[in-house]
């Protein structure tokens, strides 16, 4: 339980706190996090299922409490507690790192994050879920830009019709099981009729937060309203839970829809893929480009993961590690450009690789790293996502191709216009000592990653196995 207690009693411990310690009791508390996630890794069998906390009792409400983890699971609890004191660290020197606001709700987000990966409980897992929201959204409410409230109503009201979506779908299956643990929810089996429809409130949930074309208009205004550090939550991890729901409950719990879904989410996957990569290359604003990009690559993801096999899903999950790097390096590349010229507009940008040297040449490195050149993390889980589309159809596997091209068209134009040309400033800070820590560690991460992807196949490969057992072995089909 130290994983969820850590990020919770820091939180605690900044708000008591004077308000010039917050920033460093946040960054500790996120290494420490961390520290405590590598040693359950090293100590973990990837074969097996280990429970934190699972009390015999059950709640009249058939609630369970039961907390724990399998290889996905504390896969994704790594990554979050890896990317947490990236994101402390990117925005250690901007001005609302210091207030103890911040930095309580990035450990508050951090102990929601977790939850939902470790529930192994439905109505946990949707409490957890909605918790996370709030975090985010007082982030960016109060030291978001001036637009922000808007937009951030919209981002609220999509968000919470697909969580509602969800419940409801978890109510139902808990019609039908003693309680709402995990194995008893997997263990219902569903008449296809009412499985298409539980499917429906999962899909519709996880479809807002990937987000999926159409749902996802209330993304790229968020993303750009948002504080650096807000839009590195969303990206980098709060569009994870959906993937990882995908994974974990929408088509386990409801596997007889599955062939009813594939199309849909294929298709809108595909949709997603080459309609925001073409906004992305017609963006002028830097960090829309960013978010319009952030739609084309999770659109292959989903579009992956609803194939359902488990090397496309081993990719998925190299994808979305890889995903996360990048979001984390490409929105502090974008923050640092904001800051420095005082504007998000590509055009008013120029010359900074004559001025910043260092700043230009990591850059390049996220944005190679971002369009999945060899030996990064993005190469080999995008080569297999593609390779399983295209064993799905070829037609399907073609069209998610052009993410390649439609990559390397919007990454290199924002990097060639914002870094070459004639300087539109006298002068241009080069990196101060906390970014440049982050770009080296993310460049590692990423490369290291590329070289030996065969980790994260090895991590999470026996329990996408045991998953896919639970589904075989369901209760006879309830009408």
């Amino acid at each position: 339980m130290e994983l969820l207690i850590i990020p919770l009693l820091f939180c605690v411990a900044i708000a008591l706190a004077p308000a010039n310690l917050s920033r460093i009791l946040a960054l500790g508390g996120g290494i420490g996090t961390l520290v405590v996630a590598w040693v359950h890794t090293l100590q973990f069998k990837a074969d097996k299922v280990v429970s934190i906390f699972a009390p015999e009792w059950v709640s009249s409400f058939g609630l369970t409490f039961k907390m724990g983890y399998d290889g996905m699971s504390l896969f994704m609890v790594l990554l979050t507690s890896l990317v947490i004191p990236l994101i402390l660290l990117a925005t250690f020197q901007l001005p609302y790192a210091k207030n103890k606001g911040f930095n309580a709700m990035v450990m508050l987000m951090q102990f929601g994050l977790l939850g939902v990966f470790m529930a192994q409980d439905g109505i946990l897992f949707y409490v957890f879920w909605e918790l996370t929201l709030i975090p985010v959204f007082l982030i960016a409410y109060w030291y978001g830009d001036e637009d922000r409230k808007p937009v951030l109503t919209k981002f609220f009201i999509y968000t919470f019709v697909g969580s509602l979506a969800m419940l409801l779908s978890f109510i139902a299956l808990g019609l039908q099981a003693s309680d709402f643990s995990y194995e008893q929810l997997v263990a219902v089996g569903l008449n296809p009729k009412v499985a298409f429809w539980v499917m429906g409130g999962f899909f519709l949930a996880f479809a807002i937060k990937i987000p999926l074309i159409p749902f996802h208009t209330w993304q790229p205004s968020t993303y750009t309203s948002a504080p650096t550090a807000g839009t590195m939550l969303l990206s980098a991890l709060m569009l994870k839970m959906a993937l990882y729901g995908m994974v974990k409950w929408m088509i386990p719990l409801a596997p007889e829809a599955l062939p009813d879904y594939q199309c849909i989410v294929i298709v809108l996957g595909l949709i997603g893929i080459v309609y925001a990569a073409i906004i992305a290359i017609q963006e002028k604003d830097i960090k829309r480009l960013f978010a319009y990009a952030s739609i084309s690559h999770v659109g292959l993801i989903a579009a992956g993961i609803i194939l359902f096999n488990k090397e496309v899903l081993s990719a998925a999950f190299l994808q979305m590690a890889n995903h996360s790097l990048v979001a984390v390096g490409l929105f502090l590349a974008a923050s640092i450009l904001e800051e420095r010229f005082k504007t998000r507009k590509l055009e008013e940008m120029g010359g900074v690789a004559k001025l910043s040297p260092t700043f230009a040449f990591w850059f390049a490195v996220l944005c190679f790293a971002s369009v999945s050149v060899p030996f990064t993390s993005g190469f080999i889980g995008e080569f297999l996502l593609l390779k399983g589309l295209y064993q799905y159809h070829w037609v399907v596997g073609l069209i998610a191709g052009t993410t390649l091209v439609f990559g390397a068209v919007y990454m290199l134009r924002a990097y060639q216009v914002s870094m070459f040309g004639s300087p539109n400033k006298e002068s241009f800070e080069d990196l101060r000592w906390n970014e440049l820590l982050v770009f080296i560690v993310l460049s590692v991460l990423i490369v290291t990653l590329g070289i030996f992807p065969q980790f994260i196949n090895d991590f999470v490969g026996p329990s996408l196995k045991n998953v896919m057992d639970s589904m075989q072995t369901s209760q006879p089909i309830l009408p």
